[in-house]
């Protein structure tokens, strides 16, 4: 037997939406014969949002019942919907994962093997990566970082240069240029981060957001904040007794 479902969406020429859009690839992905509605105007959206009663588009009917939107749909077909506070590790892991598949890619094809240059290459990737996000919005950043962080708390300027000397070390330390800069500002700001999420968290109990991924992330301030930090610790410490040795 045909499954069908009706679909009401915004579909006009300077915007069509977009959850319009996956609504109709998530109602056909699970096998419905979509009865598509294009609303084309403005005055035909708001005509049938006052006849059903709703302040959004698009709107799905299965049965004549209707579901909701894209996310009430996702709700009716079994898929978990993150709320806007839900708090996820997603973010600075993909970080993580991409940057070790980067030093991974890059030893193969340069080095003909893993070795130390791969694990100084993920390090030294995550830290670019981490600080390219906290650049994209440095105000943003430096709110969440004075949050916690207990040197930013006392000096606010350092908030915002945080992600600049994050991304000045990553840079010097992927190519083990200016070890002389690079070496004791990845200590400095490890050392300092550690040492406060490691207060925030463990000490103080606090559950907050981390700053790590940018200003506007989900990431709780936990373990992986704190490895962020140690890496960074263990980078400069492993580049000084290199650069002595």
């Amino acid at each position: 037997m045909t499954k069908t479902a009706e679909l009401h969406r915004m579909v006009m020429d300077k915007h069509v939406c977009p959850y319009g859009i996956k609504a109709k690839h998530l109602l056909e992905s699970n096998g419905f014969t979509v009865e598509d509605h294009p609303l084309t105007t403005r005055e035909e959206t708001d005509a049938f949002k006052e006849k059903h009663g709703v302040a959004t588009t698009p709107q799905a009917f299965i049965g004549g019942e209707r579901i909701g939107g894209y996310d009430a749909l996702l709700k009716h077909f079994g898929t978990h919907v993150k709320g806007e506070d839900e708090t996820s590790y997603r973010p600075v892991l993909a970080v993580f994962a991409v940057a070790l598949a980067l030093a991974v890619s890059l030893s193969i094809a340069l080095l003909d093997g893993l070795g130390v240059r791969t694990a100084e290459w993920f390090v030294a990737f995550s830290m670019a990566m981490l600080a390219m996000l906290k650049l994209q919005d440095v105000e943003q950043f430096s709110t969440m970082f004075v949050g916690y962080d207990l040197l930013g708390r006392k000096f606010v300027p350092y908030a915002y240069a945080y992600p600049y000397l994050e991304a000045l070390a990553a840079v010097l330390m992927a190519g083990r240029l200016l070890p002389w800069i690079s070496i004791p500002v990845a200590g400095f700001i490890g050392t300092i981060g550690a040492f406060s999420v490691f207060y925030a968290v463990y000490i103080q109990k606090r559950e907050i957001k981390c700053a790590c991924v940018g200003g506007g992330s989900n990431v709780p301030l936990g373990f992986v904040s704190l490895s962020e930090n140690l890496a960074m610790m263990g980078m400069a410490v492993w580049m000084l007794v290199r650069n002595l040795g």
